[in-house]
């Protein structure tokens, strides 16, 4: 899905404003819950959680709690990729 935003003149000085306005996003959903760690990292185009904790640390932000519901999603997504990476596998020769 593509999102079109327009910002104020004064913000499209900043030297990548579409990139403050996407990380601005996934900091706020991250923050108030709507977003689970995993999709915030998707959203940034991370590869980990670990990057998304050391952007969320240098930007002096605290880390929510990792609570039973963020792991019961990341065993999900850890799942699915298990089961593309051996569906790929069986492809046939």
């Amino acid at each position: 899905m593509k999102i079109i935003v327009e910002l104020p003149n004064d913000l499209t000085q900043h030297a990548d404003p579409a990139r403050e306005a996407l990380e601005a996003l996934a900091i706020a959903g991250y923050c108030s819950g709507e977003l689970a760690a995993f999709q915030a990292c998707r959203l940034l185009g991370f590869e980990s959680r670990f990057e998304f904790e050391s952007f969320l640390k240098a930007r002096n932000i605290s880390d929510r709690a990792y609570d039973a519901k963020d792991l019961a999603e990341d065993m999900e997504t850890l799942r699915k990729l298990e089961g593309d990476a051996n569906a790929g596998d069986r492809r046939p020769a």
